[in-house]
């Protein structure tokens, strides 16, 4: 599924990065994220996050 990365965003809203794949979960999860967007953010790789490009670019790899 392509993800729309202004959505994407508005879930990771308040992320401090760098962020581990464990933070971004949980800051989606506490931004009410669907499951499908929870579950992308577990499936993506590598585990520390610069900032959302990176984060966009680990979600378009998976």
């Amino acid at each position: 599924m392509e993800t729309n990365p202004i959505e994407m965003q508005k879930y990771l809203k308040g992320a401090n990065y760098p962020a581990s794949k464990d933070d971004l979960v949980s800051t989606a999860e506490n931004n009410s994220a669907p499951g499908e967007i929870v579950e992308q953010l577990r499936a993506i790789g590598g585990n520390e996050f610069s900032g959302p490009d990176q984060v966009m670019a680990a979600l378009k790899k998976s």
